[in-house]
């Protein structure tokens, strides 16, 4: 069976899920977004070999501070690179009685993620332009895999959380806003809308990976950009928006 490099675990995280959840941050990343707050877990190799029967043991030991809504979420990194050794952990959660979620950028599609989906009850999914061509300036990688991710995940009617990365000078134009709602707004399933606002809080590890960081000057986005943003979305028929 399959083991899972893991860069690390987070205890008691309320960022990635609803409720008290333990997050498991797996190593190795396609994409390369300029603003990447984890560098360091975009090798694939690195951290830590894991063994499903590991990482549950480690659940259960918190389950208690899970309650009714908390849970487990994996995160990465892109946590679908290694959908095949999450199957068997996302299985025991449930059986255990431990809901399961996926942050991903939703890059990755074969015949180990559509199993780990259907033991999947949250998808936390990054969506980070909806222009072609900022995309891959942005990211590195092509939006037509993501786009066909969603396509795929709609019959699984799978709970959505979506994801927004507010960068200013690349993502916050009236129209790039405005068509990256309308597209969300026509997928099945959302729930919850998340603005995260661009942060320099990873540029450090820049520095200690001896890497150059791209985005010298970028500033966090002001009240007023993130009131703005909100106020796009709703026009275009988005609801439960939540800034972080």
């Amino acid at each position: 069976m399959k083991k899972v490099q893991v860069n690390y675990i987070e205890s008691f995280g309320t960022q990635d899920g609803p409720g008290i959840r333990m997050v498991i941050f797996t190593q190795g990343c396609k994409m390369r977004c300029l603003y990447c707050q984890n560098p360091d877990t975009l090798p694939f190799k690195g951290g830590t070999a894991m063994s499903w029967e590991e990482l549950l043991d480690k659940a259960l030991r918190q389950k208690e501070y899970f309650g009714t809504r908390g849970g487990v979420t994996v995160s990465g990194g892109e946590p679908l690179l290694q959908a095949e050794g999450l199957i068997p952990l996302f299985k025991a959660l449930h059986e255990k009685g431990i809901n399961t979620a996926l942050d991903t950028n939703g890059f990755v599609w074969n015949e180990h993620v559509e199993e780990l989906l259907k033991h999947t009850d949250y998808v936390l999914l990054d969506i980070k332009h909806i222009d072609p061509k900022t995309h891959k300036k942005l990211t590195g990688v092509h939006l037509a895999p993501i786009l066909d991710f969603t396509e795929k995940i709609k019959p699984l009617h799978k709970r959505l959380w979506i994801r927004y990365v507010l960068v200013p000078e690349w993502n916050d134009a009236d129209n790039d806003l405005r068509n990256w709602a309308k597209f969300v707004h026509t997928l099945p399933g959302v729930e919850r809308i998340e603005v995260l606002p661009y942060h320099t809080l990873g540029v450090p590890k820049y520095g200690e990976l001896g890497k150059e960081y791209k985005l010298h000057g970028i500033q966090s986005p002001t009240a007023e950009l993130k009131e703005r943003t909100v106020r796009i979305f709703e026009e275009e028929g988005l609801e439960n928006i939540i800034v972080k």
